[in-house]
């Protein structure tokens, strides 16, 4: 009978362990999609810049904050200190833009080929922020969208840049996707969605060999 009951009680101990874990993973689940629709944002911004326009050689790529050379690291570590890095792009000449949070305050910069600061991006700040919104505050034209053109996708988290317009993350329990609305509610694109945004304290050693 002690063995019955021992067995009952760690069972009903896993159980409820699993419980607890399901119900943080859709919050942690939720949070980092968006942080992926704050990095889009940011993405945006930097793409669109006048700076990256008049400076820049072609379309920018996206690419991981951790392969940015030493000397980036170096000059934001500086700079902007505890700064979390919203976006790193390359040029066709291998210019690097690079968005940067500081305390919510977004800024954009222009590194050279080498890694030697350039200047910083006119417009990026304004461009950059993400707002979160209530699902429930969407235009009706934005869940009749989803709904009509992502079958199986579910509107998780939502925001809205300086511009008004909206950004959407959805998801149908396998991945998600970030998609832009103007603020009307009319789609515009589906964002990609740049690599994971890191602090530059997590990865300031690893650019050297870049």
């Amino acid at each position: 009978m002690k063995k019955i009951l021992f067995l009952l009680t760690a069972v009903s101990g896993l159980f409820l362990a699993s419980c607890n874990k399901q119900d943080v993973s859709p919050t942690s689940t939720l949070d980092d999609m968006f942080s992926s629709m704050q990095a889009s944002a940011a993405r945006t911004a930097a793409v669109n810049d006048t700076v990256t326009k008049g400076k820049c050689k072609g379309n920018l790529t996206s690419i991981d904050p951790a392969t940015l050379p030493a000397t980036v690291i170096s000059y934001i570590n500086t700079n902007y200190a505890g700064a979390t890095i919203k976006f790193a792009g390359k040029d066709a000449k291998g210019q690097y833009v690079v968005g940067v949070s500081v305390n919510s305050v977004e800024t954009g910069l222009l590194f050279d080929a080498n890694g030697v600061f350039v200047q910083k991006l006119e417009r990026y700040g304004s461009k950059a922020k993400l707002t979160e919104v209530a699902i429930t505050d969407l235009p009706a034209k934005v869940s009749a969208y989803v709904t009509a053109n992502y079958a199986g996708y579910t509107i998780k988290r939502a925001g809205k840049d300086a511009d008004g317009s909206y950004l959407v993350g959805i998801d149908n329990g396998t991945g998600h996707k970030v998609l832009k609305f103007d603020a009307t509610g009319t789609f515009k694109e589906e964002l990609p969605v740049p690599p994971h945004e890191k602090g530059p304290g997590q990865h300031g050693g690893s650019g050297g060999g870049h």
